[in-house]
């Protein structure tokens, strides 16, 4: 019987262990699918080595639970398959490494905090503003220094963890978008703060509302509304929350042209930090998966915030924002001209349509491939679309590390 392995994960034969099931093998760059089963011994995996096997393909839904599956993370030679017709690139340093563990430190501790926020208001504590002053002034340190690696790791998402990330992603949007405008640091750090509570009034909508896989009724997407009359109440219990801050949590479903919501206003009477949480809010909703849909590719959304220009977004900000996370934002999925899929790894403000990308996967032969980092901007190659992580139908997680 063959075996396909579009959902399999290429793995080193040094850490194959009995009970992992093999969809193929690979000898002397060839791929063999005649050998896809359960391995039951040891005696089985020594009979690999000596056949001269170095890489076999793994289903993990098929394999034990125990099981622990560690995809290959190498950079090989054009000659390892048939899809690297290129000199591979070599990986970032080992700051880019360092950068990135607290960037996801940071991203885990946001989640952590927003979580307490959100379980503090609903019990009607008084929420004191210091511990999330903290974090934000290490956010700013952390986008100042790798900007890259903060965009990769926040670009993780899981699927039941909406409101947490969602916070945490528009607050390291803003501080990105900040930067990029030449905002002082005491305004990024409000920014920051807003960000991570601008959506706590969402504790007080009905669940069966918030959480509804089908499209809303108008009654339905009124009191959907309401969370920012709820967020009027719930933010007076915050000590300490600066004025820029209080506008990102009450100003982000305005409109320029007043059709907004809650206080309808217009025009100039939305500041900037207003206008760019705006933006920042509907890009993050748009590109997330959602109980009622999957999210959508960055180049997707682009075009749905431009179609909003310029009556409800400013259309300058609206193209400094695309410019500063890029046409294809560090962290988002490519697929190039050859098939393979990657994460954008490193922007280039150059020429933004030729990023750093770091592929992982070829929708040609529909199977994990090599790690490569392949730099657009002396390669042949070039991006044939981005793509959305539903769409992909294979896990990118463990390649953002």
């Amino acid at each position: 019987m063959q075996y396909k392995i579009e959902d399999s994960i290429k793995i080193s034969i040094d850490t194959l262990t009995t009970g992992m099931f093999v969809t193929a093998i690979e000898n002397t760059e060839r791929v063999n699918l005649s050998n896809a089963g359960r391995v039951s011994s040891s005696p089985a995996i020594n009979k690999l080595h000596q056949s001269g096997v170095k890489f076999v393909w793994v289903d993990k839904k098929l394999s034990d639970k125990n099981c622990k599956i560690k995809p290959v993370h190498t950079v090989t030679t054009p000659q390892a398959t048939a899809l690297s017709m290129e000199k591979p690139v070599k990986p970032k340093a080992t700051s880019r490494v360092a950068n990135q563990k607290k960037a996801k430190k940071l991203v885990a501790e946001a989640k952590g905090l927003t979580n307490r926020l959100i379980n503090q208001t609903f019990d009607g504590k008084i929420i004191e503003i210091d511990e999330i002053n903290d974090w934000a002034d290490e956010l700013i340190e952390s986008a100042l220094i790798d900007a890259d690696a903060l965009s990769c790791v926040s670009a993780l998402r899981q699927k039941d963890q909406y409101l947490l990330e969602h916070s945490v992603n528009v607050a390291c949007l803003l501080v990105t978008f900040g930067t990029y405008l030449g905002l002082d640091k005491p305004t990024l750090k409000q920014l920051a703060v807003g960000g991570i509570i601008h959506d706590v009034g969402k504790i007080q909508v009905d669940d069966a509302v918030l959480q509804k896989p089908a499209k809303l009724t108008p009654e339905e997407f009124e009191h959907i509304k309401l969370h920012q009359v709820f967020a009027h109440e719930l933010i007076a219990n915050i000590k300490g929350l600066d004025t820029i801050s209080r506008d990102v949590c009450l100003m982000h479903h305005e409109k320029l042209d007043g059709k907004g919501y809650p206080s309808g206003l217009k025009g100039d009477e939305i500041p900037l930090h207003g206008r760019m949480t705006c933006i920042i809010d509907i890009y993050d909703a748009l590109t997330a998966d959602r109980c009622y849909k999957n999210g959508m590719s960055s180049a997707e959304a682009f075009k749905i915030i431009l179609s909003l220009t310029p009556f409800h977004l400013d259309a300058d900000l609206v193209y400094k924002f695309i410019n500063c996370i890029g046409v294809y934002p560090v962290g988002s999925l490519v697929e190039l001209s050859d098939g393979r899929v990657g994460i954008v790894w490193s922007s280039n403000s150059s020429q933004p349509l030729k990023p750093e990308v770091k592929c992982f996967y070829s929708k040609k032969y529909k199977r994990f491939v090599d790690i490569v980092y392949i730099d657009l901007k002396t390669s042949k190659l070039k991006i044939e679309s981005a793509i959305s992580p539903s769409s992909l139908k294979v896990d990118s997680t463990p390649f953002y590390d």
